[in-house]
């Protein structure tokens, strides 16, 4: 079993690879998730009961034996835990802190077998046994051993020449309205949402990727949006890249240290 503290779209990414390994996995999340990519987070089963992402499906379990119910089913269970402490009771092989909080909030080397740090944070053979590099680029998905992966830029990918552009920011505090939905196409102008009585308007043209859950409350500067200037509606919709990779790292640094 793999125990995963975070639901957010790398998160589920990072399972639905192990799943379809063949690992039972479950996820544990907050009580109100702040996920941008809804449609591929198995966090939003928080939300919505349940939430199938390329044909695995993902469902909220209300207890130890609701969970124990739902692995045998063939499902991932997504438990409400913020702070991990079920994971005693489960006894994993592997704990998998994907959180991405750009720092450790309580995630240590001796809860499991294995444990991982996925991005900043963590460092191999400190805090965890292995550390998964997050940061795009050249080394994106490296498995660590030793060290901490390349700090936290605050500066997002760049998506066909657009970094900071192509991110929905809260301008304010306040509780999100949205007027589009995941996987519309917007243009450069549009009033995407509004957090409390101030818009929130696209800088450029694309698909909408992800935005947080309406009726949330936010704080300014909270990244709530993504618009992807591809154009591709079916990206908003299936696993990305960077997800795999990490996901793909995850999986050779359990298989490693299992062997």
């Amino acid at each position: 079993m793999v125990v995963i503290r975070g639901g957010g779209d790398l998160a589920s990414g990072i399972a639905h690879r192990l799943f379809m390994a063949g690992f039972k996995v479950v996820i544990l999340e907050i009580e109100k998730p702040l996920a941008i990519r809804r449609t591929v987070s198995f966090s939003h089963a928080v939300y919505n009961e349940e939430i199938t992402i390329e044909g695995v499906k993902g469902i909220l379990a209300k207890d130890l034996q609701d969970i124990r119910k739902i692995l045998k089913e063939g499902h991932i269970p997504v438990y409400l835990d913020g702070m991990g402490q079920i994971i005693k009771e489960l006894k994993p092989l592997v704990v998998v802190d994907a959180i991405l909080a750009k720092s450790n909030l309580g995630t240590t080397i001796e809860l499991a077998p294995i444990t991982i740090g996925v991005g900043p944070g963590f460092e191999a053979g400190v805090d965890v046994d292995l550390v998964v590099e997050t940061k795009r680029g050249h080394y994106l998905g490296q498995v660590l051993y030793e060290g901490k992966p390349a700090p936290n830029s605050g500066i997002p990918g760049e998506v066909m020449g657009y970094r900071e552009e192509r991110v929905l920011r809260a301008p304010c505090d306040g509780v999100v309205k949205a007027f589009y939905n995941i996987g519309d196409k917007v243009e450069a102008g549009d009033i995407i949402c509004q957090v409390g009585e101030k818009n929130v308007v696209a800088q450029i043209s694309g698909v909408l990727r992800g935005i947080i859950k309406e009726g949330l409350f936010v704080n300014k500067g909270l990244k709530i949006g993504d618009i992807d200037p591809r154009n591709v509606i079916d990206h908003a919709f299936t696993i990305s890249d960077k997800a795999r990779a990490i996901g793909g790292g995850v999986l050779e640094g359990i298989l490693h240290l299992m062997k």
